[in-house]
């Protein structure tokens, strides 16, 4: 691992998969679009791994044989039964709420880079109790482009007021690794989440680390945080 830039300004997170749990409320929301269908619900694992790919990739799981167009034109179905269960069964990884609060005793600064639509991530950081909590938000359409592109972590480190060179940037998928680097920032890629059927050892990431509490020893022991 490479040593942490010091004085450690701010930490960037991807959202589902790093932060939050989020897929079996994704889940639900696609059982839900195949009853109304009449098709076969696919089982939970294999869309747990591909949920940080956005709605498609969710729906290419069940409907996928059908084409890309018959994809595409459920998309705006499953997003309207996932916004209304969103939240519902989704939480924060073990130790993320610990990580977080560590974050913020020692005056550093954390924010969210997620593909997520804007509509969906501020209503799901309302009802989780995250609302005006981070130091920046930048969703997947904020921007023209999204991650891997590193605008995205651009902004948000303008947002935040942290200079890329002293920040972080925390994900469970290789375009977070690639989005993270392209902007400056140290890259983390973490073994918790969902990483899209991938191995995080092979990402490049600057560090590499299994839980929440792992990275939060890490950044103690490294005095990135007291």
């Amino acid at each position: 691992m490479k040593a942490l830039p010091s004085p450690l300004e701010g930490v960037l997170f991807d959202l589902d998969g790093t932060l939050l749990d989020s897929a079996p409320d994704l889940y639900a929301a696609l059982e839900r679009q195949c009853r109304e269908e009449g098709v076969p619900v696919p089982p939970y694992a294999p869309v747990r791994e591909v949920v940080s790919r956005g709605a498609r990739a969710v729906l290419r799981c069940a409907f996928g044989e059908l084409g890309e167009p018959a994809v595409e034109a459920r998309v705006e179905r499953y997003l309207a039964l996932y916004q209304e269960t969103m939240g519902q069964a989704t939480r924060p990884f073990e130790g993320i709420e610990a990580l977080l609060a560590q974050l913020e005793h020692a005056g550093v600064r954390w924010g969210i880079v997620t593909n997520k639509a804007g509509f969906l991530t501020d209503e799901l950081l309302r009802r989780i109790g995250w609302a005006g909590r981070a130091a920046a938000v930048v969703s997947g359409d904020t921007l023209p482009v999204k991650k891997p592109d590193p605008a995205p972590v651009r902004l948000a480190c303008e947002h935040a007021g942290i200079t890329p060179a002293l920040s972080l940037f925390v994900g469970d998928d290789r375009r977070d690794v690639a989005a993270g680097a392209a902007a400056g920032l140290y890259t983390v890629a973490v073994g918790w989440g969902y990483l899209d059927g991938g191995d995080p050892r092979e990402w490049q990431a600057d560090a590499v680390l299994d839980t929440p509490a792992q990275l939060a020893g890490w950044l103690r022991r490294g005095r990135a945080v007291a």
